[in-house]
């Protein structure tokens, strides 16, 4: 585990000083809890822009909700 040195703005701080208050958690595990969803929430973003480009180019093609729904209907019709 390595240890890094982070400057926050005063209100900042403030917040997190509350939250550590409130709940008895460390100021670590909110910092590793805020990179890790940052983290995740960027991989998914980075890997739903690349299936985008794949799609506008013609790379991969889509269909509609309706034709969907309509095959799951022919496949399925006692569900429905």
């Amino acid at each position: 585990m390595s240890i890094h040195t982070l400057r926050l703005p005063a209100q900042l701080e403030s917040e997190l000083n509350h939250l550590v208050q409130e709940t008895g958690r460390t100021k670590s595990y909110f910092f590793v809890e805020a990179l890790k969803t940052y983290l995740e929430d960027r991989t998914d973003y980075i890997r739903a822009a690349a299936i985008l480009e794949r799609i506008e180019s013609g790379e991969v093609k889509t269909k509609s909700l309706s034709d969907v729904m309509s095959n799951y209907v022919r496949e399925y019709p006692s569900i429905i």
